[in-house]
């Protein structure tokens, strides 16, 4: 049973990361709308996430967007082989609050609250990848205080720190086969308030009145669970469940955006980004257990940098309704054979569309949708720790209706 718990706090480590690398772009109503493109693109609060220095170009002293989604996500998985079905329906509700003011012409302060990272997943209890994973469910939330520095007539620079704070919740079985009384054994980990520090950075110029440049980078941040909560149920009663806590570093890798953006008419604009997400510095978990009579684990995960392609674009029906439509392609960063049920995810394309009603000059409610379709994907797992496989194929889509506000003076 020692043995066990080292397996299952290994696993946990592992699904923690990679759920942090699921990250469905949720940051804003207006953006999200146009494929989630936003380094080159100045039209709302929401500059504060996609990059800061374009808050220099805001046309009102004083910019507020808020905004909530529903996630709603579904994966099935079947293994014909062995006449394997389990899926899986879970919910999210990621929401954003940006606000910025323009304290003179050249100098501009933001403060950005959002949720980029997260997960939930919950597979039928006991199903038979629940050696790996039952359920976890993860929340992530960055408080993001900005500037924007106007150097002149087209260029400006602008930053700041990124506080990340987070929790995780996970739940799987010990192992395929042991039993306590009223069923098989679990292990539930539960780690709160793990806090880190990151920052981004960036820049806009703007060589004509029609064109935009952006740059944006967002540092890797590690997420560092210390003495995480460790609770066994239905241990076989011929035993006691052994006590531990465990630490764990979770890194969420850099990213590094850039961009333009192109006003073909007074009414209708294009943009485009580039994202490269630094996934290769994810290459093994360790994990430490307190109780000194338990091994140490040691998990290769072997991530690739991936990229995502973004196109977007804005028209200008009249002054009470703008329409906004987008697509996107999302690279993996998961290699063949580390393929897991935690967060089942592939290459993915995205189309995404919404719509403002400008209430009046100050007021605007925005709708945004994303309707997220990953490839089928027929992979495997192969590096439980008792040396066995987990495959099988995997089919996933994800659908969000948004909602927001947009004010300013």
């Amino acid at each position: 049973m020692r043995k066990l718990l080292s397996l299952t706090l290994l696993a946990l480590a592992g699904s923690t990361a990679f759920a942090g690398g699921y990250r469905v772009s949720i940051q804003g109503q207006k953006q999200l709308a146009m494929g989630h493109t936003g380094v080159a693109v100045v039209n709302s609060a929401e500059v504060a996430f996609f990059n800061p220095a374009g808050m220099a170009y805001l046309d009102k002293k004083f910019n507020l967007s808020i905004g909530g989604n529903g996630l709603f996500a579904n994966t099935k998985f079947q293994n014909s082989r062995y006449g394997w079905e389990a899926d899986t329906k879970n919910v999210g509700t990621p929401f954003s609050v940006y606000a910025t003011y323009k304290l003179n012409n050249w100098f501009t302060a933001g403060l950005a609250v959002y949720t980029p990272y997260g997960s939930a997943v919950e597979w039928d209890q006991d199903w038979v990848g629940s050696h790996l994973v039952n359920n976890i469910d993860l929340k992530a939330i960055f408080v993001q205080p900005s500037i924007s520095i106007r150097v002149g007539e087209h260029f400006s620079v602008g930053g700041g720190p990124i506080l990340a704070s987070g929790s995780v919740n996970f739940n799987r079985n010990v192992d395929r086969s042991t039993s306590g009384d009223n069923g098989r054994t679990d292990l539930t980990i539960e780690s709160k308030g793990i806090t880190a520090w990151g920052y981004t950075a960036g820049f806009m110029f703007n060589p004509t009145d029609k064109l935009r440049l952006g740059m944006n980078y967002r540092s890797e941040i590690i997420m560092e669970a210390r003495d995480g909560d460790v609770t066994f149920g239905d241990y076989p009663s011929f035993g006691t469940a052994p006590t531990t806590k465990f630490n764990a570093d979770l890194p969420l890798p850099a990213e590094l955006t850039v961009g333009l953006s192109y006003k073909f008419t007074d009414k209708f604009l294009m943009a485009f980004d580039y994202n490269r997400a630094m996934w290769s510095t994810y290459k093994s978990l360790d994990v430490d257990f307190t109780n000194p009579a338990l091994t140490d684990s040691h998990n290769p995960r072997n991530y690739k940098n991936s990229s995502t392609y973004r196109v977007g674009m804005q028209y200008i029906a009249n002054n009470k309704f703008t329409f906004r439509a987008g697509w996107y392609f999302d690279e993996s960063p998961v290699q063949d054979g580390y393929f897991a049920p935690e967060t089942p995810r592939n290459d993915s394309m995205g189309y995404t569309g919404g719509l403002t009603y400008q209430v009046n000059n100050k007021l605007g409610v925005d709708f945004s949708f994303l309707y997220l379709h990953f490839d089928e994907v027929d992979n495997s797992y192969d590096h439980v720790s008792d040396g066995s496989s987990f495959g099988g194929t995997y089919k996933s889509v994800v659908f969000s209706p948004g909602i927001g506000i947009t004010y300013g003076f």
